[in-house]
């Protein structure tokens, strides 16, 4: 049509379109609607979760059903779900997990199409060599072709093996993690970690972790909003990549009821605005302060003052992500004197100010437009 114009015009109660000449020089054509541009759908990223037999189940439906708690956020909201997710079976549809549930996947490793995301869950089965090789071998291929490669658990030794993990930072489950580092010389493992994010790589420990590390893949795609929306949702923390002395596992420190200091961490936790100094701490102890120091030391390998503070900015790190209270009054709550002994504080632990930390934690990527 030359440079024709397109017009349109009503006729007739109905949009007809034709092409109105330029200069003269051209013949009026009429132009159907398929010709009109039409909407372009928003592009869904695809999330492949792979399985096999022996899979573990909460490895595999935990970060599955966060994601799909995604979708659900969105439709709630009569927003497109952001996300496509796909269970690929390692070489066949069907496969059973170690607790004997059957599932059938959609797609297998030998049709998948392009995945934006590989989570890769552990399980029992990767004890099977074949298992292990096969998926190894296909991730060696495949895994730097995705955006992002996530390891639950176990998961991390087909990683591992394919080799994309040479030379990265990584995390696993504490029972298979000095195994790791053996097996594995090229892979520098953390072991106090929840996640670790190394490049395009994630890798987690079991549990709640496997959560954890998905709302934070969730976070990259749609922001802190959606992320938290989800965690509350799902009754979990939403943690940064890397946290390890921040946070603290209290059911590690459980001894027996006969230990003079039992019962301290989890009284701590819930009284983080008290005095906690080392002599309030052995008068509620019934020991004396040099003995409590003593017994810190012992069960938990730091001294009280140590452990105190390790609490008190974990706290502080989990309200600086998930609230809008100032600073100041962040620093009052966990039971700082001043706000500038708390950033002195959170800054000698973190390497980051409290300004910066919460920055980080709210800079995600903008929520896409589709899940606004």
């Amino acid at each position: 049509m030359g440079m024709a114009n397109i017009c349109l015009n009503r006729e007739n109660g109905r949009n007809s379109s034709f092409s109105a000449p330029v200069n003269g020089h051209e013949k009026a054509e009429p132009i159907t609607p398929d010709e009109l541009p039409q909407p372009v759908a928003p592009q869904r990223r695809r999330v492949g979760f792979i399985g096999f037999d022996g899979v573990r189940t909460l490895d595999l439906a935990g970060p599955l059903d966060a994601f799909t708690a995604s979708r659900s956020l969105a439709a709630g909201h009569g927003h497109i779900a952001p996300y496509q997710l796909v269970v690929v079976g390692l070489r066949q549809r069907n496969f059973v997990s170690e607790s004997g549930i059957a599932f059938r996947a959609q797609e297998t490793t030998d049709n998948v199409k392009d995945l934006d995301t590989i989570i890769i869950p552990g399980g029992s089965g990767l004890q099977q060599n074949d298992t292990l090789a096969g998926l190894a071998a296909w991730l060696a291929t495949h895994a730097g072709q995705a955006r992002r490669v996530a390891a639950v658990c176990g998961g991390i030794y087909p990683l591992a093996q394919s080799g994309v993990l040479d030379g990265r930072t990584v995390t696993t489950h504490w029972r298979f993690a000095h195994d790791v580092a053996k097996r594995f010389p090229a892979v520098q493992v953390k072991t106090h970690s929840t996640f670790v994010k190394d490049g395009p790589f994630y890798t987690c420990g079991g549990g709640a972790a496997a959560i954890e590390m998905a709302l934070s893949l969730i976070q990259e795609d749609q922001g802190p909003d959606v992320a938290i929306s989800l965690a509350r949702e799902m009754v979990v923390r939403l943690r940064p990549p890397g946290e390890d002395e921040a946070q603290v596992d209290l059911s590690i420190y459980q001894s027996s009821p006969s230990d003079k200091i039992a019962e301290l961490p989890s009284w701590i936790v819930g009284h983080l605005d008290h005095d906690l100094s080392v002599e309030a701490l052995a008068q509620r102890a019934c020991v004396c302060p040099r003995h409590l120091r003593r017994l810190f030391r012992t069960a938990f390998k730091k001294s009280p003052a140590e452990f105190v503070e390790q609490l008190r900015l974990g706290e502080a790190g989990r309200r600086l992500q998930t609230s809008r209270h100032s600073i100041d009054s962040i620093a009052s709550a966990v039971g700082y004197a001043s706000a500038d002994v708390f950033r002195r504080a959170f800054e000698r632990r973190l390497g980051l100010t409290p300004r910066e930390f919460r920055r980080r934690a709210f800079s995600a990527e903008p929520m896409a437009a589709a899940a606004r």
